[in-house]
């Protein structure tokens, strides 16, 4: 199986997690503000009177905004401009722009909102992305020659919307999606299609529709095809493009302080110089003008640096089951020593598809989810043994339901345990305190051995490695998915595979939710 094989999930699918996504962010009551506040300062128009006046009044309005408005009309690429301070919001609309003011207003608006909680660091990568792709936006519609290009800013600001509200407010699924694509094997479209259902682009779009902002910038959240790209035959194909552009362009400087003449820039100015009639000298001028933009935007808005990133989340496990996430290896045919299958990544897609499916149809019982999803954990990853453990609260136990394996029947029967008291401590418990996915590649290692249960190591003494899937929905643990090895498995767990992995998890869990 090839890349080219993966299959978006069912309509039906991808429409109720969107859905679940949408509720999240419209159900947040100053997410629902941004969207009202992103939507009247789009509406501005630049008339000769009012849009301005509106404008002004509209950033006068809150404290921090004028001050940020203020901060940037008087850092020295546009001081040196005036030759004289800028003291007053009108002024700064003159000298900056109204669409700069504009442009630059719904950045900090976003900023405002966003730049905070658990996963600060995360959310301030894509939030300078996005603030990076407004600038080129700002300098790709000054050379256009289309009727309000300057909405293009607005296009390519929004552009990574989708990917900034799954880092605020789904972060394991953006720390999956990235996973999936750092792994080589996946675009970013695929593995956010993968892991969501719907593409970053398609979120974007859907949340920006919702806020009811213009059809022309929803729409310049399209995806385009794959390939070099011709000049656009029309306002709004040039739009997408300049989004995607500007997306494109704000990575590469994300990543280096000096792209010219690396592979990279070269790659964009393959896809997009006959669009835009680039060539390496013109898009150098590009990176220099928005870099420079990009620090002055920085400095007006006061930000500090980025921080160190946020470890993993799992922060109450043992250090050493917090590595216990396996790093990734080359896929081949065949088998690697511990008996995982060498093309576990094909058979695991086949597997999310399978029950993706399943469930597609209406009709699946929790049953029948879960005996799809322990089948395909226990032939796409070479177990020797797999169960589902589930709670029993009327007898007070966690107890195996189903699994699968030489001796299923024994093991199964021996293979539960009471319900713990307060303040136990053994590996499973943590797993599901914790709500952390293990993956422990050698379970003969001292410090895992010590978290073993007595019940674990009697009735599994030869097991050396094995994975631990926590089931648990809102605050209740309702059991786990278990499965192991013989051997060690020095070959690790990569990325693309945990986000399957971790993909059919999520869909037991949606038919224990509603279930």
């Amino acid at each position: 199986m090839v890349d080219a094989a993966i299959q978006p999930p069912d309509e039906g699918v991808t429409r109720r997690v969107r859905a679940a996504l949408m509720q999240k962010v419209n159900g947040d009551e100053e997410m629902f503000a941004l969207g009202g506040s992103i939507a009247r300062v789009i509406e501005l128009a630049d008339a000769d009177e009012p849009g301005p006046h509106d404008l002004a009044y509209f950033v006068l309005s809150d404290v921090a905004l004028t001050q940020r408005i203020l901060r940037l009309s008087n850092t020295v690429r546009y001081r040196t401009v005036s030759g004289t301070a800028v003291t007053t919001v009108s002024r700064a609309i003159a000298l900056l722009g109204f669409d700069n003011v504009k442009t630059t207003a719904l950045a900090m608006l976003l900023v405002d909102t966003l730049d905070n909680g658990a996963h600060a660091g995360s959310v301030r990568v894509e939030l300078e992305a996005s603030l990076c792709a407004s600038l080129v936006g700002r300098e790709m519609a000054r050379l256009s020659f289309y009727q309000g290009a300057e909405e293009a800013a607005i296009g390519a600001l929004f552009k990574n919307l989708g990917a900034l509200l799954v880092a605020t407010h789904q972060h394991e699924r953006y720390r999956e999606i990235n996973q999936l694509a750092a792994a080589g094997k996946h675009t970013q479209a695929q593995a956010s299609q993968m892991i969501l259902g719907c593409s970053y682009d398609s979120l974007s779009a859907a949340v920006l529709a919702e806020w009811k902002i213009p059809d022309v910038i929803v729409r310049a959240q399209a995806a385009l095809p794959p390939g070099p790209l011709k000049t656009a035959g029309s306002r709004g194909e040039w739009m997408r493009q300049v989004a995607s552009f500007s997306m494109d362009v704000a990575r590469l400087l994300g990543k280096s302080g000096d792209p010219c003449d690396t592979p990279d820039a070269r790659a964009l100015l393959a896809r997009y110089g006959a669009a835009f009639e680039l060539d390496a000298a013109s898009l150098e001028r590009l990176f220099e003008n928005v870099a420079e933009g990009m620090q002055g935007l920085l400095e007006s808005m006061n930000l500090q640096p980025l921080p160190t990133p946020e470890p993993e989340p799992g922060d109450g496990l043992p250090d050493v089951l917090m590595l216990a996430t396996l790093d990734a290896g080359e896929m081949e045919t065949g088998a690697w020593p511990s008996g995982k299958p060498k093309n576990a990544r094909e058979l695991l897609l086949a597997g999310v598809q399978d029950v993706t499916q399943l469930r597609a149809g209406g009709r699946a019982r929790v049953n029948d989810v879960i005996l799809a999803v322990l089948e395909t954990l226990f032939r796409s990853l070479g177990f020797r043994f797999a169960t589902v453990c589930l709670k029993d609260a009327r007898q007070g136990q966690y107890r195996a339901r189903v699994s699968f394996g030489p001796e299923q029947a024994r093991v199964q029967a021996g293979f539960q345990f009471s319900i713990p008291a307060q303040g136990a401590r053994d590996l499973f418990l943590l797993a599901m305190e914790n709500e952390a996915d293990l993956m422990i590649s050698d379970a003969s290692s001292p410090k895992i051995r010590e978290l073993l249960p007595a019940w674990h190591r009697a009735l599994l003494p030869d097991a050396k490695s094995f994975i631990v899937l926590p089931l648990v929905v809102g605050k209740a643990q309702l059991g786990f998915f278990y499965a192991d090895r013989a051997g060690t498995a020095p070959e690790g767990m990569p990325p693309d595979e945990t986000a399957m992995i971790r993909a059919l998890k999520r869909q037991v869990l949606a038919v224990l939710a509603s279930g």
